[in-house]
């Protein structure tokens, strides 16, 4: 019985049949192989040190008056946006300046609005190594594009957007713009 004492006991230590797939316990596979989800990978939304965020791009006559909305996610440049939403344009309205923040100055939308005939009224950004001139008077009028933003963030929806999907935020925008129109008409 002392020798049977003294002998150490060898345990074999196997992998047990579910866990040799690196699964265990039946569950199924981590979420990163999946597809994207069945309401759309882009919903407008993007990180930033703030959190979650969106924008809205608007072309926009007065105050009171958007003419063509997008939304992008909140970390996307604006001048990338300028294509889609000059396009949307109603090409009957004949425009005479184009008045937007530094975040659209580059060559190729000065370009495009010239060759439009269009006079493109955008500042500099300061790391441009020529400064481009443009019109100071017209710029001050930029402020009513400002103040429809201020007029449709009043409304708590777009200030803080409670909608997951990017359509519903979008149809909640243009209601909230079509009731600044008509309030203000």
């Amino acid at each position: 019985m002392a020798a049977a004492l003294a002998v150490p006991s060898v345990r074999m230590l196997r992998p047990s049949p579910s866990s040799v797939d690196g699964l265990h316990n039946g569950t199924s596979p981590p979420a990163r192989g999946r597809s994207t989800k069945k309401n759309g990978g882009d919903q407008a939304l993007g990180r930033s040190r703030g959190g979650l965020s969106t924008k809205i791009h608007a072309a926009t006559i007065d105050e009171n008056c958007s003419v063509a909305l997008h939304l992008t996610a909140g970390h996307a440049h604006d001048g990338r946006q300028f294509e889609s939403l000059y396009e949307s344009l109603d090409p009957d309205n004949v425009l005479e300046s184009a008045t937007m923040d530094k975040g659209y100055d580059a060559d190729r939308i000065r370009e495009r609005l010239s060759y439009d005939g269009v006079q493109a009224v955008i500042p500099p950004i300061p790391t441009r190594a020529r400064k481009l001139p443009y019109d100071h008077a017209r710029y001050r009028e930029r402020n009513r594009i400002e103040r429809f933003f201020n007029k449709v963030k009043h409304f708590r929806r777009i200030a803080t957007r409670y909608d997951k999907l990017a359509k519903t935020f979008f149809a909640a925008l243009c209601l909230v713009s079509a009731f600044i129109l008509i309030k203000n008409s």
